[in-house]
């Protein structure tokens, strides 16, 4: 791979463990790595100007449904909660094909890197029968074609509406069909060496569309492979009822049951857990990816952030799915995500360079990387790099690490950098053609509404 000399950074907001800004310094990256910062001048293949530019580490996103991408803005779901929400879309999901998800992969994670987001979680779960065999194939084809780091999952639903589960029973699975495709997509995918760019995931959906023998032979499964677990959990109060009616148990203590604690688990939400449950989150390690934006649209509440933080439960940013975002912007989720906690907690609220913590070292630490998340020596060279001679930024000079908070960024980035490599220049793409994906995915989000 080639070298990348960044000169002269206005700063460099390194999220190290000493929280260091550097001002006036230089990143060389060499093949996929941060060979060096300091001020020493050095010939790269590539020389990039950073006078006037903040440099950030690229940012990760820690849950997501790549294929909502395509039912963003659907009028009929606007003013629904998660349950009709989803027994809505479902309908519609159901006509999902190949060229589909590999479309709305390349269109969210496009977005996601056009706005500084370097790594990327997927939570697939929707398998229509007969023709979902490669689904996340194709979404590690997608990947590849822009360059993002990809963590895919191989989510899965068991327990349709005959037996008491919310999904229409076309779009479950058997136990033994979900857990033979997890094991070849381990061994076709799952990639554990330094500076990996695809991993996978074990993650059944939730607990009202998954069986418990699912539940707990995923786990099995997940430890003997040494992958990492995750699911939907304490998104809503209905989901609370389904678990007290049909397991007796809050959601956290039927998880509990099946095995699914431990430093290896992260869920998405976790609005409404009490305290001795977020106790119990904390003493554990398992942690949960936050998604403000979707809770909010969706009117499912506000995830207790603040103290999650001061117990020290392992958290992550995420912009969930985009059908219920209805983006993939993970910079945009940062804002979101701190005026909502000003406010519901004033003073309690984490601060800007707090949740972008959360949103570098945080989400790093859910997919169990300790490889990314910071601009440092010997990382991976994930960042990205915001002009702020712009208007827009006049009189934004005087706190570089909360400014993506408290001023928010309206526009694509400058430039991100993902494993050495630039995938974003200008604001736009620089490995796939924009303008043909968009026309390609228009068409197939067309077949996809008007065909149900």
């Amino acid at each position: 791979m080639a070298s990348i000399l960044i000169k002269n950074a206005q700063a460099i907001i390194t999220v190290n463990n000493q929280d260091q800004v550097l001002e006036r310094q230089n990143i060389f990256i060499k093949d996929n790595r941060i060979a060096a910062i300091d001020n020493e001048e050095r010939d790269a293949d590539t020389i990039i100007d950073a006078t006037h530019m903040l440099v950030y580490p690229g940012l990760v996103n820690t849950h997501h449904h790549l294929y909502q991408t395509f039912t963003r803005n659907l009028p009929q779901v606007q003013k629904l909660e998660l349950f009709d929400w989803l027994r809505t879309l479902y309908a519609v999901w159901r006509g999902l094909t190949e060229d589909m998800i590999y479309f709305s992969s390349l269109t969210g994670m496009g977005e996601l890197l056009k706005y500084g987001c370097t790594t990327c979680f997927d939570h697939h779960y929707v398998f229509p029968k007969d023709r979902s065999d490669r689904f996340i194939d194709r979404q590690f084809e997608a990947a590849a074609a822009l360059g993002i780091r990809f963590h895919a999952s191989r989510g899965s639903m068991s327990r349709g509406k005959s037996d008491g589960g919310l999904p229409p029973d076309e779009l479950v699975q058997s136990v033994a069909d979900i857990l033979s495709d997890s094991e070849r997509l381990i061994d076709t995918y799952h990639d554990t060496s330094p500076y990996s760019m695809r991993q996978v995931v074990l993650a059944p959906c939730s607990p009202f569309s998954v069986t418990a023998d699912l539940m707990t032979e995923t786990a099995k499964l997940a430890r003997a492979r040494r992958v990492r677990l995750h699911t939907h959990l304490a998104e809503t109060n209905d989901e609370e009822a389904y678990c007290l009616q049909t397991r007796g148990l809050r959601p956290l203590a039927y998880m509990e049951s099946l095995g699914w604690l431990g430093s290896d688990v992260w869920y998405a939400h976790g609005i409404h857990f009490t305290e001795q449950e977020l106790r119990t989150l904390a003493d554990m390690r398992t942690g949960v990816a936050h998604c403000p934006v979707s809770n909010q649209k969706l009117s499912s509440g506000i995830a207790q952030l603040p103290r999650m933080l001061e117990l020290g439960v392992p958290v992550g940013l995420a912009v969930d799915g985009s059908a219920s975002n209805d983006c993939s912007n993970l910079l945009g989720e940062l804002r979101a995500c701190y005026l909502m906690h000003r406010l519901a907690g004033s003073a309690k609220a984490p601060s800007g360079y707090e949740l972008l913590r959360l949103a570098t070292r945080g989400g790093a630490a859910l997919l169990g990387r300790e490889d990314i998340g910071s601009i440092e020596v010997g990382k991976a060279a994930d960042l990205f790099m915001i002009r702020t001679n712009r208007l827009e930024f006049v009189g934004t000079q005087f706190d570089a690490k909360s400014l993506l908070c408290t001023v928010g960024v309206n526009r694509p980035v400058d430039y991100t950098i993902v494993n050495g490599r630039i995938v974003v220049k200008d604001g736009e793409l620089c490995t796939i053609d924009e303008s043909r994906t968009v026309q390609q995915a228009n068409q197939l989000v067309q077949t996809l509404v008007k065909g149900n």
